[in-house]
């Protein structure tokens, strides 16, 4: 999906999805647009400029959110094991985690928007061929997550959707601050 079409063309060309799963692909699809629209018309070193007080730049948002959204799926596919155990990350661990959140050199944003391309196709894929979206794990260890807690695979896309989201919009604050453009309002 380019830059210019609308939030309900599809990004890839998984099988056609009814129902719930439409439901779902509809709402990440917009999101995704969101937070793409963002980054329109802008160069590779804007998109990771800090406008804020936050770390956050455009570029970095779109990483992160790919990361998210790619090892949530591998969390559908594979359990808890995809993920890692959180509560034993080194330090050097959570730098490389907070990676993701800028733009390191050599990094464009065309690469960018490729990745996220290309882990939204796996994404929509799965929602539409998912046997059951009840099938269930259990949560990774985190500080985060309520220890025993299990979340189904709806559970995880509904996270993904709320994740863009929540990501979109902060997007939205950044590049206003960076040129005054809006993307939402």
């Amino acid at each position: 999906m380019s830059e210019t079409t609308s939030p309900q063309e599809s990004t890839t060309v998984a099988p056609a999805a009814t129902g719930e799963r439409a439901d779902l692909l509809e709402a990440l699809a917009k999101q995704r647009y969101f937070l793409r629209f963002t980054t329109r018309d802008l160069t590779d070193e804007q998109v990771g400029q800090r406008t804020t007080a936050s770390a956050l730049c455009l570029g970095g948002l779109i990483k992160h959110v790919t990361s998210v959204e790619r090892n949530w799926v591998d969390f559908i596919l594979e359990g808890p094991s995809a993920m890692g155990d959180f509560t034993k990350m080194t330090e050097a661990d959570w730098a490389e985690r907070a990676d993701e959140f800028r733009m390191l050199p050599g990094e464009t944003l065309a690469g960018v928007l490729k990745e996220y391309a290309e882990v939204a196709g796996r994404t929509d894929e799965l929602v539409a061929t998912l046997p059951d979206l009840d099938a269930a794990h259990p949560l990774p260890a985190a500080p985060w997550f309520e220890p025993g807690a299990w979340w189904s695979a709806r559970r995880v896309l509904l996270h993904i959707v709320a994740e863009t989201a929540q990501h979109a919009g902060h997007a939205d604050i950044i590049r206003e601050s960076l040129d005054g453009a809006k993307s939402m309002g």
